[in-house]
């Protein structure tokens, strides 16, 4: 395996820089599937038959705590990334572990959040704009699950096999994959929540 020295370490071999291609494409459908779920969501907004509508559900205190936590995280992980490039391995862990922290949070603020749905009477099946809410909600909430579990394997392999040129590139893969997360729920924030309230 060549090592170009030039390169950050994440980028240093030929195939870290398709896997890094790779991921890119990746991405891409990502934001297709949820380029559908905001079509399908705004297309259903309005149709709340005898459910409850956005502005009588939403609340803004967890929705800004939710807010400040991925924001937070995603500043978190940019410092990780920052962190393993000038090859510091305890604070590279400690800012992974920081922004894992901030993710379980975002998470528990969200199960608080679907269970005061389903306590106001906001279910799947109560209308169209329910049900595309709490979809649309649930896969970006599902896709922050497996980020937690994919950041938890990567700062595992960093503290036992420290830095080279493959946990550098998980690392820097799943700081985009955070990165992405975070752009999702700024639409979900300002599109979906914001609309809503007013």
């Amino acid at each position: 395996m060549k090592i170009d020295n030039t390169q950050p370490l994440e980028y240093s071999t030929e195939q870290n820089e398709m896997n890094i291609l790779g991921f890119w494409i990746f991405l891409g459908a990502e934001i297709m599937l949820f380029a559908t779920l905001f079509t399908t969501y705004f297309i259903y907004a309005d149709r709340t038959g005898s459910g409850p509508t956005g502005a009588e559900i939403f609340e803004i205190t967890p929705v800004l705590i939710e807010t400040f936590l991925l924001l937070t995280s995603s500043f978190t992980i940019g410092l990780a990334v920052n962190a393993m490039r000038l090859g510091r391995k305890n604070a590279t862990i400690t800012f992974l572990a920081i922004t894992l922290l901030l993710g379980a949070g975002f998470l528990s603020v969200e199960i608080y959040e679907f269970i005061h749905y389903y306590h106001v009477g906001a279910g799947l099946q109560t209308s169209a704009f329910t049900g595309m809410l709490l979809t649309t909600l649930g896969t970006h909430g599902a896709h922050v699950t497996f980020g937690l579990f994919w950041g938890i394997f990567i700062t595992m392999q960093i503290k036992k096999d420290g830095f080279n040129p493959r946990t550098a590139n998980k690392t820097f893969i799943f700081s985009l994959y955070w990165h992405f997360l975070d752009v999702m729920w700024i639409f979900i924030f300002s599109f979906i929540y914001l609309k809503g309230m007013m």
